[in-house]
C-alpha cells in the first residue's frame, strides 16, 4: 500500500512540473506574441510618421517657392518685374502645355499690378488646335480688360500651335536661329489593310452610319472619305491663318508661302513679318520691358501629384490613343 501512494505523489510530483512547464511556455510565447504585436505596432506608427512627414514636405515646397519666386538676389521682395509664363513640349489638354494651365497662369499674371508685362516663353512644336485656340482667344479677352502688355519669345522652336497662341502677343521675338511658323494643319495614321490580309486575319467592324468608321485603320481608304476629311482640315486651316492674320496685322508679307506648312529660321522670319525682332527672354525684360527682374507663373503640379499620376495609366493610355487626332504641327 505505501508503495501505491509513493508512486501515487511521484505522479502528482511530475504532472505538476510538466504543468509548471507547459504554463511557463505558453507564458512565454504570449509574452513573445505580445512584443512581436507591439514592435508592429511601433513599425506601422513610424512609417506613417515617415509618410505624413513627406506628405508634408511635398505640400510646402510649393507655396514656400511661391513666396520666394517674388524675392529677388538680395532677398527684399521685388515692386516691379517680367511675369514669364513657359509653353514647352505638346500643346494638349493632358500636358503641361494644356490651356487650363496656361489660361489659369495668364490671369493671375495679368491682374498682378506688380508684373509690369507679360512673356511667353515658347518652346513647342505645336499640338492640339483646340487647345491653342483657348488660349488665343483667352489673350485677346484678357488684353482688352487689363492695361498690360504680353510678349511672346521663340526659343528653339515655335511653330504650329505655338505660333498660333504667339500670334495673338503684342509682339513676338526669337532667337535668329529659332525655327518659326509652319502655319498648317496635320492629322496622320497608319494602314493596316494589307497586313491583316497577309496574316489570314478577318476584320469584324459593326457600326450604324455609313461613314462612323472612316479613320479606321483596318479598313480599306475610299475617296469620298479622304475628300471629306481634307475639307475638315482646311477649315481648320483657314482659322489658323484668319488669327494669325488678325494677330499680326499688316507686319504680316503678302505671301501665300507663309501659310503653307513651311517653317522659317528666326534670321528669314523677322523680314516675313512673322516676328517683330530678335531678342531673348532676359534682354526683352531688360531692353525693352525695362524690368529685368523674372517671375515664373507658369502653372505646375507638385512633385507629389506627378509621382501619383506616373503610378496611374496615362502612359497605357497615351499608347491606344486615337493618331488620327488633328494636330497643329
Amino acid at each position: 500500500m505505501s508503495d501505491f501512494n509513493n508512486n501515487n505523489n511521484n505522479d502528482n510530483a511530475l504532472n505538476k512540473q510538466l504543468y509548471s512547464v507547459l504554463e511557463k511556455t505558453l507564458q512565454a510565447g504570449v509574452i513573445e506574441q505580445r512584443r512581436k504585436r507591439r514592435w508592429g505596432i511601433f513599425f506601422k506608427l513610424l512609417f506613417a510618421l515617415y509618410f505624413l512627414i513627406i506628405i508634408g514636405m511635398f505640400a510646402a515646397t510649393p507655396v514656400l517657392n511661391e513666396q520666394r519666386k517674388f524675392i529677388d538676389s538680395d532677398g527684399n521682395p521685388m515692386n516691379e518685374y517680367t511675369a514669364v509664363i513657359r509653353i514647352e513640349g505638346e500643346i494638349a489638354a493632358s500636358t503641361d502645355a494644356s490651356a487650363d494651365k496656361i489660361t489659369t497662369a495668364l490671369r493671375k499674371a495679368f491682374k498682378d499690378p506688380k508684373a509690369k508685362a507679360i512673356v511667353l516663353r515658347i518652346n513647342s512644336g505645336g499640338g492640339s488646335p483646340v487647345q491653342s485656340a483657348y488660349v488665343y482667344d483667352e489673350i485677346n479677352r484678357l488684353k482688352k480688360i487689363h492695361n498690360k502688355k504680353i510678349y511672346a519669345v521663340i526659343m528653339d522652336i515655335g511653330a504650329s500651335g505655338a505660333y498660333y497662341i504667339a500670334s495673338a502677343a503684342d509682339e513676338i521675338y526669337a532667337d535668329q536661329a529659332s525655327l518659326v511658323g509652319s502655319i498648317g494643319v496635320t492629322a496622320a495614321s497608319f494602314g493596316f489593310v494589307g497586313t491583316i490580309e497577309k496574316l489570314g486575319i478577318e476584320r469584324r467592324l459593326y457600326t450604324s452610319g455609313e461613314h462612323k468608321a472612316f479613320l479606321d485603320p483596318f479598313s480599306p481608304q475610299n475617296s469620298s472619305e479622304n475628300e471629306f476629311w481634307k475639307d475638315v482640315l482646311n477649315t481648320v486651316h483657314v482659322q489658323f491663318i484668319n488669327a494669325v492674320k488678325k494677330g499680326r496685322g499688316d507686319r504680316l508679307q503678302d505671301k501665300p508661302e507663309l501659310f503653307s506648312g513651311l517653317i522659317w529660321s528666326g534670321e528669314q522670319a523677322l523680314p516675313l513679318g512673322l516676328i517683330d525682332g530678335l531678342a531673348s527672354t532676359g534682354s526683352l525684360a531688360r531692353d525693352v520691358i525695362q524690368a529685368p527682374e523674372l517671375v515664373d507663373f507658369t502653372v505646375q503640379e507638385d512633385g507629389f501629384t506627378r509621382f501619383m499620376k506616373k503610378l496611374g495609366s496615362e502612359t497605357i493610355q497615351s499608347f491606344f490613343y486615337s493618331s488620327s487626332e488633328i494636330q497643329l504641327r
